[in-house]
């Protein structure tokens, strides 16, 4: 069964298809449907903006999907960036920009708790939609650190380890991250029903 991945992100594809393993379901890139739309993420919740994306997709190319959103709670900002996290700094998005925003921001900040949290969204070609989500607490770091993973990576240290998520080793960020935790309820929630429509 082909399985939309709602992303034209290359890290987040790999990412999505590296923790799921679901031997009934093909992962499928958004650039394989040259038709479909760039979803406009313009809802006020992870959740408004996951199933909007997932929702459009598998209506206009009729295939179930699977979309993400995700970003970066920080207390001391009062939750921001929030849904705006791949666009902090403004447009094109700009990882190394956006950090550059968010640690100009905390300079004085002595409360560097956040947190990621992702939302999945499963949705068939009729609008059915399903949810799941996922958080990973943790620390802002002063400055950068590490060269792998994407985003806001290299300031993340997550609750329980000396490391950025940007420092680690793909494996252990894929076991802890806020989308491995989305993605591990998705897989409990969601397998049952996948199986039966693979296998019908």
């Amino acid at each position: 069964m082909k399985l939309l991945i709602a992303t034209r992100n290359p890290h987040k594809l790999r990412e999505i298809s590296a923790i799921m393993d679901w031997p009934w379901i093909t992962p499928a890139s958004v650039a394989e449907f040259p038709d479909a739309p760039e979803v406009v993420e313009d809802g006020d919740t992870f959740v408004a903006n996951a199933v909007k994306k997932a929702k459009t997709l598998a209506r206009v190319t009729g295939v179930w999907a699977l979309a993400d959103d995700s970003g970066l709670e920080v207390d001391a900002l009062d939750g921001a960036p929030g849904v705006y996290s791949a666009r902090y700094a403004g447009e094109p998005v700009d990882y190394l920009a956006n950090n550059s925003k968010l640690l100009k921001e905390m300079e004085h900040c002595a409360d560097r708790s956040a947190r990621f949290r992702c939302v999945i969204a499963l949705c068939n070609p009729a609008g059915s939609t399903w949810t799941a989500d996922g958080v990973c607490e943790g620390a802002v770091t002063t400055a950068p650190k590490g060269a792998g993973g994407f985003g806001y990576d290299p300031v993340f240290i997550p609750a329980g380890h000396a490391q950025t998520f940007a420092e680690m080793p793909p494996d252990l960020k894929n076991r802890i991250s806020h989308r491995a935790v989305a993605l591990q309820v998705a897989r409990s929630s969601f397998a049952d029903l996948l199986e039966r429509v693979a296998r019908s």
